[in-house]
C-alpha cells in the first residue's frame, strides 16, 4: 500500500507483510505506550492488543499522543482505536479496558502474541507479564522508569540482569533473580532521577498512596519510541 511505500523502501516487502500478520499486545498506553501504539500502527503492524482500564485526564495533555482537550474523559482503549483507524483503517485494534494484575492476567492468552510491550506502572503486574510471556516463549520487551527525568539521551536497550542506575529496574532484577528469569530485554534510563517540586494539588498514585513522578513532554515518547522500534526489528527479524 502507498502508506508504507517508504516503510517498504527500507525493510522490503516481506518485512512489511510479516508485520502486517502480526498481533503485539501492549500494555499500558500512556505516556508511553501510546508513542508504541503510535509507531507500531505507523510502522503496518496489522493486530494491536491495548490494555489500559484509564481514562483520558487534563494532566496527561503534557506528554501523552492520546491526549487532547478534546479526548479528556474518554477511555483510553477508545481513543486508542480511534486514532489508530484514523491512520490505518485496515489495522485490527482490541481494546481492553483492564488495569492489568496477577488476578487478571487469565484474561490474557499469551501465545497469541507475536510479542508483549510493557509500559504498565505497577511491579506486580509487571513480573506478571513477564512470567506470561515466558511461559509460552513470547517475546517481550519491558519499560523502566521515565518519571522524574530530562535526559532523552541516557536511554539504553539491555538485559534486566546489566542495568544499573534506574531504581524500577533494581527492584526488577531482584525479582527476575528470584524468579529465575534469566534474560529480559528493558528500555531503560542511567539517569539519577530529578527531585520533583512540591506542587499543591498534584495526583496521587493510586497504588501506593504517594504522589505520582513529575513527567515532561519528551522523555517518555522517546522511551516508547524505542520500545516500538525493538518490536519491529524483532519481529522481522524472527
Amino acid at each position: 500500500m502507498q502508506k508504507f511505500l517508504r516503510t517498504e523502501m527500507l525493510l522490503g516487502k516481506e518485512a512489511v507483510e510479516k508485520l502486517k500478520k502480526s498481533r503485539v499486545a501492549i500494555f499500558g498506553i500512556g505516556g508511553v505506550g501510546g508513542y508504541v501504539l503510535e509507531a507500531l500502527v505507523r510502522a503496518g503492524v496489522g493486530e494491536i492488543d491495548v490494555i489500559d482500564s484509564d481514562e483520558v485526564s487534563a494532566s496527561n495533555i503534557n506528554r501523552q499522543i492520546l491526549a487532547t482537550t478534546k479526548t479528556v474523559g474518554k477511555l483510553k482503549v477508545d481513543v486508542a482505536e480511534a486514532r489508530a483507524k484514523e491512520i490505518n483503517p485496515d489495522v485490527k485494534i482490541n481494546k481492553y479496558p483492564v488495569f492489568y494484575l496477577p488476578e487478571t492476567a487469565h484474561l490474557f492468552d499469551f501465545s497469541k502474541y507475536d510479542y508483549v510491550v510493557d509500559a504498565i506502572d505497577t511491579v506486580s503486574g509487571k513480573m506478571e507479564l513477564v512470567k506470561r510471556a515466558n511461559e509460552v516463549g513470547t517475546p517481550i520487551i519491558c519499560s523502566m522508569g521515565t518519571g522524574n527525568k530530562l535526559d532523552t539521551t541516557a536511554f539504553e536497550v539491555a538485559d534486566i540482569h546489566k542495568t544499573s542506575v534506574c531504581p524500577l529496574a533494581k527492584v526488577m532484577r531482584g525479582l527476575c533473580k528470584k524468579e529465575g528469569i534469566k534474560h529480559l530485554k528493558v528500555v531503560y534510563s542511567k539517569e539519577i532521577p530529578i527531585t520533583p517540586h512540591e506542587i499543591e494539588g498534584a495526583e496521587q498514585n493510586g497504588t501506593s498512596g504517594r504522589t505520582s513522578p513529575a513527567s515532561c513532554s519528551f522523555v517518555p515518547p522517546v522511551a516508547g519510541l524505542i520500545l516500538a522500534g525493538e518490536v519491529v526489528k524483532d519481529i522481522i527479524k524472527s
